[in-house]
Parts: C-alpha cells; structure tokens; sequence
C-alpha cells in the first residue's frame, strides 16, 4: 500500500515552485532615485549669477534652473561655510563675516554651484553719498512718509527717479502730498519728472515745485557734478511723445556733447522708464533706447530708473542686453518711494536681485573710480541689497 502523504522533501519542492512562479509573474518597478531627489532626468544645474560680492549684512539672490526644462522645480540650497554666508530655502544669500563661500543648488542628484565674496564693512568715508527713489508721494499712502524718514538719517544729495507725486503732479498735490514727506529736503533734492508729472500741461506742477533744480522746463534735462562724478539727468516724460528722446532729437544732441565733454572716470545717469524690467506692469521700455545707446557708446557706468514700483538690479550689460561685466552698464530700478507696489512678470536677462514688496530707498556711495550701492528698506522691511562696483 502507497503512503498517501507525499514526503518533505517533495512538499517543500512544490511550495518553492509556487514562489517561483508568483515571482516571475509580478512587475518588477525599478526605483527612481531622481523622483525622490527632486526631478527626473535632471541634467545639469545651473545658478545664476554665478559668482557675486556682498558686503556683511548685504544679501543677493541667486537662481537656480535646471536642464532638460521642466525637470526640477525646486533645490536643495547649501553653503559650504555658513561662517561666511548663509543660504535660505529660497536662495537668498546673505554675508556674515569676510571670506569665500560656494553656494550649491541641488536637484536630481545634480548640483550647480556659484562663488559669493563677502566684503567686510569699510571705515566710514568722506566721500559723497546720492540717495532716492522713484513713485514716491500719494495722499492715500504712508509709503512716502516712511522713506521720507530713511532720508532724514541719510547725508548727501536726495534724487528722484519720477513720478514724485500722484496722480497728475498738479501744485496743489506737489504743496499737499510730496511737500509734508520728501519735501522737508527739497533744498538738497535733484529731481526727475516722470509720466505722471506730464499728466498736468507741461509739467507745471512740478517745475512750479522744484524751480531751477529741476532745469530749463522746456527742456527738463540736466546735468551735475558730485565728487569725481558726473550725473546726467535726462527727461523721458510720457515714454519720450512729450520731449522726444530719439536719435538726432534736441535731447539726444545734448545728451551726447555732455559725455563728448565731461572727462570724469565715472558717469551716472538718471530718468523715469527703464530700458530693462521684469516687471508686470510695464515691461521694457524701447523708447528710451537711444538714451542706452549713447551712454554705452561713451562708457556711463549706472543708470538708475524708476516707472515700474519695484527693486531690480541688473549685472552691467550692452543696450541689447548681453552680459558684459567689463564696458557695461549697470541698471537699477528703483519705483519704491512709497506710492505702491508692483509685481513681476517675465524676467529679463542678466536680472540679479528683484523685490516688489518693501518701500525703501537706493543710497549710492560714490568713490572717485568705483562706488557701493545699498537698499535701504523702510522700518519693519527685511529686504536689503548692497554691493560695490568699479567704473570703467
């Protein structure tokens, strides 16, 4: 009679064939580390601008993007010496101590990398300081009053970049709504006019206000000396219909006897719209680029805007907006005096370092072949920028 019970060995023989067979009939997923570090496929990272200086306390935003488009949308941040500068989650630098630290993006396995020099705080100089704003005064806004009292602590000349009262620039807004604020230093104060000024017939408010500060007001462009440098002050009005600003125009002339002439190491000029902006309200401004063309050409050194209520700085670049740290022209807007704020848009090339929520002021210090640039935020503001920059 046969054993109706199969041996051992052979019962665990069947038992290893089902497994055998259970495993060769279930998918096999493979892993994705790249998923799980923040993109696939990520093939290089790259962070922008890739190396920068910040003074201790001063910051700059860098930007990481990654290659194939769309294969991270978020890094990982990291210093390689936090004694020297520190990294947000966002990427924001900001310079604790003198040194050189690597700042890394991260994503998919994949860094990108960029140099940060952080300066340590000069002594104190006697050398002159400018220091403003565009988009400043509104009866309905405190905006004004606050960057007004930044100003009260500020030595130096006081410049505004347009648009210095709203809504039509009219006596009566002049005398009610910019007089309580920045008014208190009209008598150091070397204006712009902006759109708004011309919403009133020939600017009258405004040259009413500032008298001969603000220039022949046929004209309203002008020029001035501080220090080793000199600034030119030019009149894009209402995006340059008003006062034109093209080539072998009145102004255009003017403003290229004034560089043929004046042998200064280092030249800064200022007016409302800017060339470059990577605002949402405005966007770039082509009416204004003879004004680039000719600044360029005769190698200005800053030019500082307002128009778009915003902070934004660009690295020095050509008219047509090719990187260029050796002749080009670094840019500035500055549309935060008060009057309100703005957001972003597309973001043009060779934009550094953006902010549209803080009121504040842009304090230059101007050397005789180089200059430091600082934001100063309004009190309770968190947002600051600072740097230095050589001429040409």
């Amino acid at each position: 009679m046969r054993n109706r019970y199969p041996s051992l060995a052979t019962a665990v023989a069947s038992i290893a064939l089902v497994i055998s067979c259970t495993e060769r009939q279930l998918p096999v997923v493979p892993t994705e580390p790249s998923l799980a570090r923040g993109g696939p496929g990520v093939k290089n990272v790259t962070v922008t601008p890739s190396s920068a200086s910040i003074a201790v306390n001063g910051t700059v935003q860098l930007t990481a993007t990654a290659s194939p488009a769309k294969s991270a949308s978020t890094f990982s941040w990291s210093t390689s010496n936090s004694s020297v500068a520190t990294v947000s989650p966002s990427g924001l630098v900001t310079g604790v101590a003198g040194g050189t630290a690597t700042i890394s993006a991260t994503a998919g396995g994949v860094t990108g990398t960029a140099s940060v020099t952080v300066t340590t705080t000069p002594p104190p100089s006697n050398d002159p300081v400018i220091v403003g704003a565009g988009d400043i005064a509104s009866c309905s806004s405190t905006g004004d009053e606050a960057t007004a009292n930044l100003l009260d602590n500020i030595a130096g000349t006081v410049i505004t970049l347009g648009d210095n009262v709203y809504t039509n620039g009219t006596a009566t807004e002049y005398t009610n709504c910019y007089g309580p604020s920045w008014g208190r230093h009209l008598s150091r104060t070397k204006p712009s006019p902006g759109n708004h000024e011309y919403n009133t017939l020939n600017a009258t408010g405004y040259y009413g206000y500032f008298g001969a500060a603000a220039g022949d007001p046929s004209t309203g462009y002008y020029s001035y000396d501080v220090g080793a440098w000199h600034i030119i002050v030019l009149n894009s009005n209402s995006s340059c219909t008003t006062i034109s600003c093209a080539a072998g125009s009145a102004q255009d002339t003017w403003l290229r006897n004034e560089l043929a002439t004046h042998s200064n190491v280092c030249t800064l000029a200022y007016w409302h719209h800017p060339r470059f902006n990577s605002g949402a309200s405005h966007g770039n401004n082509t009416a204004v680029s003879n004004f680039w063309d000719a600044l360029y050409a005769y190698g200005a050194d800053v030019i500082l805007n307002g128009h778009e209520h915003v902070y934004e700085r660009f690295a020095p670049q050509t008219p047509s907006a090719v990187a260029d740290p050796t002749t080009g022209i670094r840019q500035f807007t500055v549309g935060t005096g008060g009057a309100s704020h703005y957001t972003f848009g597309t973001i043009q090339p060779n934009s550094e370092v953006r902010n549209g929520t803080t009121y504040g002021v842009l304090k230059l210090t101007l050397h005789a072949t180089s200059y430091d640039w600082q934001f100063v935020p309004v009190a309770g503001g968190t947002f600051t920028d600072s740097g230095t920059g050589n001429c040409h």
